[in-house]
């Protein structure tokens, strides 16, 4: 039985960790997003939010300037396969493909529509089923610790070693992390939204065929 008064466990990056976030295209719901936006800052990390209805374009632009390690993304409409989909693509004809994307939509988003998203390059895609095992810090915590690396590596030396900056690298090489320690959750006023639903990111709301199709735009 789990204890209550038990305060969650956050995890501490070594190195300065910046995410992309936002609700995607035709998506006008960002309490989820929000949430978890919040949390990313309070652990650590630097976050540049772009609110909602924000296209693939949109996104990959503002990761690409922004030098971001990852996009965290709430998807609620129903056109998820299509836009995490078209993302990937973006971010790999970038060369940018280090740049981890995550994202969540709850009961919206079927576990084999899941498969289908890892399977192409989508990092994680987190299920109520997560949120209910993980909850909300253990969430973000897995994260972090994803994108836990130096970009540094990017920058090409004078000598002509390391990859560049924007150059597709081995995200094997980044997978495993050596975690660093896990400090409680600070408390204080603006932990009040992490009381929200662990499938916070779920919604009933589908867009049709036609509608998921104008994503690309």
């Amino acid at each position: 039985m789990s204890n209550l008064n038990t305060k969650p466990l956050v995890y501490v990056p070594k190195h300065k960790v910046r995410f992309v976030t936002a609700a995607s295209l035709f998506d006008g719901h960002d309490a989820a997003i929000n949430i978890m936006r919040r949390i990313l800052q309070s652990s650590g990390c630097e976050v540049i939010h772009l609110g909602h209805n924000r296209s693939v374009k949109e996104v990959v632009d503002a990761a690409l300037h922004e030098d971001a390690h990852g996009i965290a993304m709430s998807s609620y409409q129903g056109g998820h396969v299509e836009y995490f989909k078209y993302m990937i693509d973006m971010l790999r004809d970038a060369s940018a493909a280090h740049i981890k994307v995550f994202g969540g939509g709850g009961g919206v988003i079927i576990p084999s529509e899941i498969k289908e998203l890892h399977a192409y390059g989508v990092t994680r895609i987190f299920s109520p089923e997560d949120g209910a095992k993980l909850g909300l810090q253990g969430m973000i915590n897995e994260i972090v610790s994803a994108c836990d690396y130096d970009l540094a590596a990017l920058v090409p030396s004078p000598r002509g070693e390391g990859l560049g900056r924007g150059s597709v690298i081995n995200q094997s090489a980044h997978a495993k992390v050596t975690p660093s320690p896990l400090a409680p959750l600070p408390q204080g006023e603006g932990n009040k939204t992490y009381n929200a639903p662990l499938n916070a990111w779920c919604s009933s709301d589908f867009l049709s065929a036609s509608s998921a199709a104008s994503l690309r735009s």
